[in-house]
């Protein structure tokens, strides 16, 4: 194939469109700066770039003063995944909290605030809401990320969202596409494969996505997830089947398509990098992500030349390539469009407002005290205690980075409250909580109890040993509830810590 000058120019510039890198530092590198100029098409911006919002608001303006009609993108998913907060914490509870919630005018103003708030940093993409039905409760990735069981629960809030998000200027990218929900394996390690049948399919997984684009989300974002009544052979992300035939065809989806991180193991370790880059956007995708730890010069090359070479080769069709970058500048062009009638903050209403008459800034607080369940008889706390914290590891999606749990509000509330973090490789948690505590009231804080054996056998001899400790669950609360009090927050975020506190104690801030 001879390919011209000016054609070779303009397949680089697609080349480079259709990516959506990572990058280290809270300031631009010399390199993207470089690349944006070349027709990059988007940057992604993870917990390791946002310090303050002003900060990030500075490094967004510094991209775009490279190119103005450049999309910017992050992870926010909020709740436990933030990156806009990832320092203290997010100010909005999770998917889960609002499902737990089921308001769906509360989803909708929660959404559009972080939407507003999003698009006052230079941000126009954000890689959420996740849609994924968590079918599987031991679910190794999803679970808090979920607003529920329910297909239909999960349908509504995730069109809520969609609507609140971009009410503010800030396009919606509906996740993991097919969906995540009923997997046991994380993607970010290998292959998750979920193996029912078609109509359990369409009745459960497809219900909340058929919602979203009902909604006009403006992007969809691919799962690396094996369906083999769908394709026995590809994971969605390289599935013509999945992408092609179902998402654009059968359900007739005309928005962009953008990949889970291509670095994730599911396809990096199975294709490899580039391969999988090339096989993504030939399968119906047209935006590549790629964060995680790839996010240097280097990568971004290796991605665009593999795209090229793969043209040139006829291993993927030059309209195909094309046509994905059209979509990127689609997109960029909405919201373009969408920025320049993003509501003005101000206006203080009463929460569950409509989109477009203004939300409370402090939505994010209001929705995590209505997500809180408190059950038992035993008394408030109202002096200092002894919080113990059992911290699972964080999955990659969420990460270590950010803080969570009670102990710091608590310890503002009521002084004299000390606390101390116990993991797997505590030697006998329970005897070293009990002696830290003295005579002070426990409170025993954990994170889906129900899929750590460790975490349950501490519980189990602190409550022998001390019938009236607090339980705070800030995961799933799958196990049955326990303790003189049991407070359920739906989530980890900031604002469930501090909803717990007001419930344990009924104070409130």
């Amino acid at each position: 194939m001879t390919t011209s000058v000016s054609s070779t120019d303009t397949l680089t510039r697609d080349a480079l469109a259709v990516l959506q890198p990572g990058f280290t530092g809270t300031t631009a590198p010399d390199w993207l700066l470089r690349r944006v100029g070349e027709g990059l098409g988007a940057v992604g911006v993870f917990g390791r770039n946002v310090r303050t919002p002003e900060q990030l608001t500075a490094l967004t303006r510094q991209l775009r003063a490279e190119r103005e009609d450049l999309l910017v993108a992050i992870d926010e998913e909020s709740g436990d995944v933030t990156r806009l907060e990832v320092v203290h914490g997010s100010s909005f509870p999770g998917n889960y909290a609002l499902g737990s919630v089921d308001d769906v005018h509360l989803t909708r103003a929660v959404a559009q605030e972080l939407g507003r708030r999003l698009a006052e940093c230079g941000v126009d993409l954000n890689w959420a809401p996740s849609a994924d039905v968590n079918a599987n409760a031991s679910n190794p990735v999803i679970g808090v990320r979920s607003f529920g069981a329910d297909p239909r629960l999960v349908a509504r809030h995730t069109a809520a969202y969609v609507e609140g998000l971009q009410a503010s200027g800030v396009a919606a990218c509906t996740k993991h596409f097919p969906g995540h929900g009923d997997t046991a394996v994380d993607s970010h390690h290998a292959i998750p494969r979920i193996d029912v049948d078609l109509d359990t399919f369409h009745a459960r997984e497809l219900v909340p996505f058929r919602a979203a684009i009902a909604a006009g989300s403006q992007s969809v974002m691919s799962a690396h997830i094996l369906l083999p009544a769908l394709d026995p052979d590809r994971p969605g992300t390289v599935s013509p089947a999945i992408l092609t035939g179902l998402l654009r065809e059968e359900m007739g989806y005309e928005g962009l398509i953008v990949t889970d991180g291509i670095e994730m193991e599911a396809i990096s370790k199975t294709y490899g990098l580039e391969q999988g880059t090339v096989l993504a956007i030939a399968a119906g995708c047209d935006a590549i992500c790629v964060g995680g730890g790839l996010c240097d010069e280097e990568t971004v090359l290796r991605l665009r030349d593999a795209l090229v070479g793969a043209v040139r080769s006829g291993e993927l069709p030059e309209e195909r390539l094309a046509d994905a970058a059209a979509r990127v500048r689609a997109l960029t062009s909405w919201t373009r469009r969408a920025r320049g009638v993003v509501p003005e903050p101000g206006a203080e209403v009463q929460e569950g407002t409509a989109p477009g008459t203004g939300v409370s800034s402090d939505i994010g607080l209001v929705a995590a005290r209505r997500a809180v369940r408190v059950t038992g008889s035993g008394d408030r706390l109202t002096e200092a205690a002894y919080v113990a914290t059992f911290n699972p590891v964080a999955n990659i999606a969420v990460g270590g980075e950010t803080p969570w749990g009670i102990a710091a509000g608590l310890a503002a509330l009521l002084p004299g409250t000390e606390a101390d973090t116990y993991t797997a490789e505590s030697d006998d948690a329970a005897a070293a909580a009990l002696a830290a505590a003295g005579e002070r009231r426990i409170v025993a804080v954990v994170r889906d109890e129900h899929r750590h054996a460790w975490m349950s056998k501490a519980l189990d001899a602190l409550l022998a040993a001390r019938p009236d400790t607090i339980v705070v669950e800030m995961g799933l609360p799958q196990s049955e509830p326990r303790g003189a009090l049991y407070a359920a927050t739906h989530g980890a975020a900031r604002v469930c810590g501090e909803a717990a506190v007001e419930a344990i104690t009924d104070v409130k801030s």
